[in-house]
């Protein structure tokens, strides 16, 4: 009997070291900041290809994105190695929500109005998608006072 305890809980070692270093932890963040631009043009940083890609970094985008993000468009980011597919699920006036796999299992969500962006994500990585989502808030922020003020 002795034998058989130890063997589960050396089971039971095994499962926690795959579960928390091969899936990632659960994480979750809501930011909002406040940004000198009009609503439009958050919207459209957030939903036109090539403007996405002038701020969206370290990440790369994948090629295969239309001009404008719509429900049902899938595409890659690449975070070195690691490549975050993103399902478009939502696409509205003033949101803008993605479901994620891969690099990231979760959704990512965008709400904008005049002068302030939020973004909440939610998901199992290894990544520290605080500190990812805090950079691409400030790449945001930067991107759109350079835009608002280089029209």
């Amino acid at each position: 009997m002795q034998g058989s305890e130890q063997m589960s809980r050396h089971y039971g070692k095994i499962k926690d070291v795959l579960v928390n270093n091969m899936l990632g932890t659960f994480q979750q963040s809501q930011l909002r900041i406040e940004v000198e631009a009009p609503q439009n043009l958050i919207r459209d940083s957030l939903l036109n290809y090539e403007q996405l890609r002038q701020w969206l970094w370290p990440g790369r985008l994948s090629a295969e994105l239309t001009e404008v993000l719509n429900p049902g468009l899938t595409f890659t980011t690449r975070l070195g190695p690691v490549a975050i597919q993103h399902q478009v699920e939502v696409v509205e006036s003033n949101c803008l929500r993605l479901l994620l796999s891969q690099g990231i299992d979760g959704y990512h969500e965008w709400y904008w109005g005049e002068g302030w962006v939020q973004s909440r994500l939610e998901g199992v990585s290894l990544l520290p998608l605080n500190l990812g989502q805090t950079i691409n808030l400030l790449n945001l922020r930067q991107f759109l006072t350079s835009t608002s003020e280089n029209p």
